[in-house]
């Protein structure tokens, strides 16, 4: 797994959350991908790999805590508060935040080690991008 497909199975894994990707979460993605300096390069082609990796692991008992491994494994520590601004942005990216996205924030923000503050701002940033009148 590259850097790039850790960033885009964190993605993946806040979209999938809920049982359901839905079509703002998944352009959200793919605007990501297509624009933000960090996946310049990227294979597009990898997306569907990435996303039956973490299909797959979302159907194992252990299959977060692989997945986690996984992140962690790929990702230089220095893109860890990357990969919890793009799952806040796709999580965001529907207007509504329910249980298991939150949940799944919140393991994202303690397996990264993520500072609570820095967190906190992350969030909020996400949150403005996506307000609706």
């Amino acid at each position: 797994m590259t850097e790039q497909d850790a960033l885009v199975a964190v993605m993946i894994a806040v979209s999938a959350s809920d049982s359901e990707m839905e079509t703002t979460e998944l352009l959200k993605i793919n605007t990501a991908i297509n624009t933000l300096p960090v996946f310049a390069g990227y294979d597009v082609d990898r997306l569907s790999t990435v996303s039956q990796v973490v299909f797959d692991l979302f159907d194992q008992e252990d299959g977060l805590d692989a997945l986690f491994g996984l992140v962690r494994e790929a990702l230089p520590e220095r893109l860890f508060e990357t990969a919890y601004a793009l799952a806040c942005d796709v999580a965001a990216s529907n207007a509504h935040l329910n249980e298991s996205e939150l949940r799944l924030l919140e393991e994202i923000r303690y397996e990264l080690n993520l500072d609570r503050l820095h967190a906190a701002a992350i969030e909020r940033g996400a949150r403005a991008r996506h307000l609706t009148l």
